[in-house]
């Protein structure tokens, strides 16, 4: 390529990227910043549509041979120019000596001179690693866009639980609260019953004569008396603790409570052959006294303290 070609090349070409210097949009096809075309595509395929990708295009342009760097700075960018080429294109070169690859412009090279046929300009040269004056091995290949659709994502559904599966229960009533908190503890299977009503001195059939007396396991029975009903017009006077199916853990909660200043009665308890026993406190005689009597409780940890009629 003559002196004077080049320089008419050079400055066509920067004055195309001085034009299009902040917005490769305005640039021709074949010149586009790969990056932009990149997102562009990845912007497109989410919405559902067409992408464009590069393909190489070898039946448009394709050599493989030797190419120079005369080690003089060139304008334009990255480029490279060859006899054979008729048309502006965006081609790939390769250096097939270090692998390394760089996506440019080919231009065709009207005057041929004494060395290898294909021109490389300065900046092609540092992103192929070709040193000034040596000639390389390249190999260039036109691209070609092509359009491919690409179905949006599908969007992601909230999962919801089933609702048949969902339960609701109530610790209004504490004997039916403590059934529940027997089977999760124990692990069982069976279905726990309704409440079955108090009886003073009933035993299962099954069970020896020298069990235990019924005394033992009446739910009246507490380690310190209730108030009088008079004393009290809150239909839930007593917060309950907790409810246990080991005796000694109920022991050791109402010593932390008798600790604290706090007067606890143990209430032992019989459902459905499973022995509870349950921790409470009070009874209080207002609603002030009471609400000051569960944050107290609630204070020393016991924050599933609730409110309870016995």
């Amino acid at each position: 390529m003559s002196i004077k070609t080049t320089v008419k090349v050079a400055v066509a070409l920067g004055g195309a990227f001085l034009v299009a210097a902040c917005d490769d949009t305005n640039l021709p096809g074949f010149m586009k910043n790969a990056n932009s075309g990149a997102e562009s595509a990845q912007a497109t395929a989410r919405q559902g549509k067409v992408v464009e990708r590069d393909v190489e295009a070898p039946d448009v342009f394709q050599v493989t041979e030797k190419g120079l760097w005369d080690g003089r700075p060139s304008l334009g960018g990255v480029w490279v120019a060859h006899p054979n080429a008729t048309d502006p294109e965006r081609v790939i070169i390769r250096n097939l000596s270090n692998g390394k690859t760089a996506v440019a412009a080919l231009f065709r090279r009207e005057r041929e001179i004494p060395g290898p046929r294909l021109q490389v300009s300065s900046e092609a040269a540092a992103e192929l690693g070709i040193l000034a004056g040596a000639p390389t091995e390249l190999s260039v290949t036109a691209l070609r866009k092509e359009k491919v659709p690409v179905a949006p994502p599908p969007e992601a559904k909230p999962t919801l639980e089933d609702p048949a599966k969902i339960s609701q229960s109530t610790l209004d009533d504490p004997i039916a609260a403590a059934e529940a908190a027997l089977d999760r503890t124990e692990a069982t299977t069976p279905k726990v019953g309704t409440r079955p009503a108090p009886k003073p001195a009933t035993k299962p059939a099954a069970k020896p004569a020298a069990a235990k007396p019924a005394a033992a396991t009446k739910p009246a029975i507490a380690a310190a008396p209730e108030a009088p009903a008079s004393e009290t017009k809150l239909a839930k006077p007593f917060i309950q603790i907790g409810i246990f199916s080991v005796e000694q853990n109920a022991k050791n909660t109402a010593a932390s409570l008798r600790a604290a200043g706090i007067t606890p009665t143990i209430k032992p308890g019989d459902s459905n052959g499973k022995k509870f026993w349950r921790v409470v406190a009070g009874p209080a005689t207002n609603k002030a006294e009471l609400a000051a009597l569960l944050k107290k409780i609630e204070g020393l940890g016991f924050v599933d303290a609730y409110a309870v009629s016995n």
